[in-house]
């Protein structure tokens, strides 16, 4: 089972995609591990460096660098903050780009969530009601799509 290819992705051959894959882009972006984790407590509500680098388990050197790459990226932005009586520090919030990422996190743990027995599962639900939450592909029409049903055209 796979997806069907159609267009120049249909005809490309053993030709590489390279540079002018969005998957590609995207990993590029924000493929990391460490990426994966800061995204993860920006969304459970982290702003500040000491925040992300504690929750995510992650060096400080290579939280530093990561939000730096996350900022460049346009997925977070950078804003200064001053408590009172100390120097002035900067905070971290998600950008437009960021929020868009959510449903690609979520599905990371969902697909952990039922394939990674080792893993602690986390679950999913929707404020309003109540009922879980599940990430999946779906036409704009609403029906559910399967791997062998979905076109990727270029």
């Amino acid at each position: 089972m796979h997806v069907q290819l159609a267009g120049r992705l249909a005809r490309r051959g053993n030709e590489p995609l390279g540079e002018h894959c969005p998957i590609d882009v995207a990993v590029q972006a924000v493929g990391t591990r460490s990426a994966i984790l800061l995204l993860r407590e920006a969304y459970y509500g982290a702003t500040r460096f000491d925040d992300f680098a504690a929750r995510s388990g992650l060096t400080e050197a290579t939280t530093a660098g990561r939000l730096k790459a996350l900022v460049e990226q346009g997925v977070l932005e950078k804003l200064p903050y001053q408590e009172p009586g100390q120097r002035k520090r900067y905070e971290y919030k998600l950008t437009a780009s960021g929020e868009a990422l959510m449903p690609v996190v979520f599905a990371l743990a969902q697909w952990s969530n039922e394939h990674q027995a080792a893993a602690a599962p986390i679950k999913l639900s929707h404020s309003g009601c109540d009922a879980p939450v599940t990430i999946k592909a779906e036409c704009s029409e609403g029906h559910a799509v399967e791997m062998d049903q979905l076109i990727v055209t270029s």
